[in-house]
C-alpha cells in the first residue's frame, strides 16, 4: 500500500533554506526559475519538530545523526561500569568506525596515532561520517565491545585493526521511527543500512521565482554616532510551494517490525509535514505560514505519483484568484487527468482553506479529520 501526501503552502517573504551564497535555494523547472526547499531541509524540520518529539521521544523511538559516536560510547561504557583500561582501549578505537573499509598506510598511521591519544582526546574525536544512531543501538554495541576486549585482552584489542574488530561485532539494526522513514546509509559494517520507507521531494514554487534583496543597516546604540555602524543585504523571496511525500506502508512496517508504531508514524508524519517549519532566518522573517491544502491519497498498488507537473507551466494569479487559488485548481485539474489516463484506483481525502474543490476526493474539515480518515487498520492512531 502506498500513501501519498501533497501540500500547497505559501510562505511570506523568507529565506528558509540557503545555498552556498546565503541566498534561498532555487531550481529550473518547466523552463522557469522556481523557489526551492531541499528535501533534506524538509526531513530535518519534520524529525526535529515538536510533533515528532511529542509523539515518540517518550518511547525512545527517535534517532540522532552525529559524528560524536566516541563520546556516546564512552558515556555508555561508564554507565555499564566497564574497567577504566577497557574504556580507554575501546574509546581510542571508536573514531575508526566508518573508516574500516579503507586500506593503506594512511589508515595504519591513523591507527598508531589513535593508540597514543588519551581517553578524553579520543572521546572528543569525531567519526569520519555522520552516523544516524537510534537510542537502543549504543548500549548493546558497548556491551559487545567490552566482551570482545575482555576475551582478547586489552593489549591485543588495542593492536587489532579496526576492520577486524568491527567484523567481530556484527551489524546492529535500529528501532527508530525517523531511521525507518528516512533511511540510513553508512560505510561501517557495525551499523546496518536501512532502506527509506518515505520519499521526500524538493519543494518547488508553483510559479516563476522573483528573487528579492533586503538592504539593511544597524546602528551602534552606545557610540552616539549618527549613521550606520553596519551595512548588509540578504536575499529572500515569497513563494507558493508544492510539497510531496510518499510512504511505502509495507516498507515502513518491515523497518519497524510493528504495525501500530508504523500507523502512529504515518499520522505524525502528516501532522508534522503540515505544521513543522524550516528554521532558516525565521528570526528575521517569521514566515510561519501553514498549508492551504493538504491532500492524502492511498492506493493498493505501489505506484507513487507526484503532481509537480501540474505546475510545469508556471501559475499566474488573476484579479479574482490568488496564486494559492490557481495552484489548488491546477492541482485538481491535473490529478483528474492523470487518474483518467492511467486508471490507478485510489482513495483521496483533503482539506483546504480555499473555495476550490479537488475532484474525486473526500473533503474533510481539517487536519485531525484527515488523519482520522486514513484507512489504516490494526493501528492505534494518536489523538490530535
Amino acid at each position: 500500500m502506498l500513501i501519498d501526501i501533497h501540500l500547497l503552502q505559501n510562505h511570506a517573504p523568507s529565506n528558509l533554506n540557503r545555498d552556498d551564497t546565503g541566498a534561498p535555494k532555487d531550481a529550473f523547472f518547466g523552463e522557469a526559475l522556481r523557489a526551492r526547499i531541499s528535501s533534506q531541509c524538509l526531513k530535518r524540520s519534520i524529525r526535529r519538530s515538536e510533533v515528532f518529539r511529542t509523539a515518540f521521544s517518550g518511547d525512545g523511538l527517535l534517532a540522532e545523526r552525529t559524528q560524536l559516536f566516541p563520546r556516546l560510547l564512552r558515556e555508555e561504557l561508564e554507565r555499564q561500569g566497564a574497567p577504566d583500561d577497557v574504556v580507554q582501549a575501546i574509546v581510542r578505537k571508536a573514531p575508526g568506525f566508518g573508516r574500516e573499509s579503507t586500506k593503506g598506510r594512511r589508515d595504519n598511521q591513523t591507527e598508531r596515532e589513535a593508540e597514543t591519544k588519551t581517553e578524553e582526546e579520543a572521546a572528543e574525536e569525531k567519526t569520519a561520517q555522520l552516523i544516524f544512531l537510534s537510542h537502543d543501538e549504543v548500549p548493546p554495541l558497548a556491551a559487545k565491545l567490552v566482551r570482545l576486549c575482555a576475551a582478547r585482552g586489552v593489549k591485543t584489542f588495542e593492536k587489532a585493526p579496526i576492520d577486524e574488530i568491527v567484523r567481530s561485532l556484527g551489524s546492529s539494526t535500529p528501532r527508530s521511527i525517523d531511521v525507518a522513514m528516512f533511511g540510513r546509509m553508512t560505510t561501517s559494517a557495525a551499523f546496518s543500512d536501512v532502506q527509506a520507507a518515505v520519499q521526500v521531494a524538493h519543494a518547488l514554487s508553483t510559479h516563476r521565482l522573483e528573487q528579492e534583496f533586503d538592504y539593511y543597516t544597524a546602528v551602534d546604540d552606545i557610540s552616539g554616532e549618527t549613521g550606520a555602524g553596519f551595512i548588509g543585504d540578504t536575499a529572500f523571496n515569497s513563494a507558493t510551494y508544492y510539497k510531496y511525500f510518499s510512504v511505502h506502508w509495507e516498507g515502513l512496517v518491515q523497518n519497524l517490525g510493528d504495525t501500530a508504531i508504523a500507523g502512529r508514524g504515518v499520522a505524525a508524519l502528516i501532522r508534522a509535514a503540515a505544521l513543522a517549519q524550516p528554521s532558516g532566518k525565521q528570526n528575521s522573517f517569521a514566515a510561519h505560514n501553514l498549508p492551504d491544502l493538504v491532500l492524502v491519497e492511498v492506493r493498493e498498488r505501489n505506484v507513487p505519483i507526484s503532481y509537480a507537473n501540474a505546475f510545469l507551466k508556471p501559475v499566474r494569479a488573476t484579479r479574482e484568484q490568488s496564486l494559492m487559488d490557481r495552484s489548488v485548481a491546477e492541482l485538481g485539474n491535473y490529478l483528474e487527468r492523470v487518474a483518467a489516463a492511467y486508471g490507478l484506483p485510489s482513495q483521496r481525502a483533503y482539506f483546504t482553506t480555499t473555495e476550490v474543490t479537488v475532484p474525486a476526493a473526500t473533503r474533510v474539515s481539517g487536519l485531525s479529520q484527515l488523519i482520522e480518515w486514513l484507512p489504516i487498520t490494526s493501528t492505534d492512531l494518536p489523538a490530535a
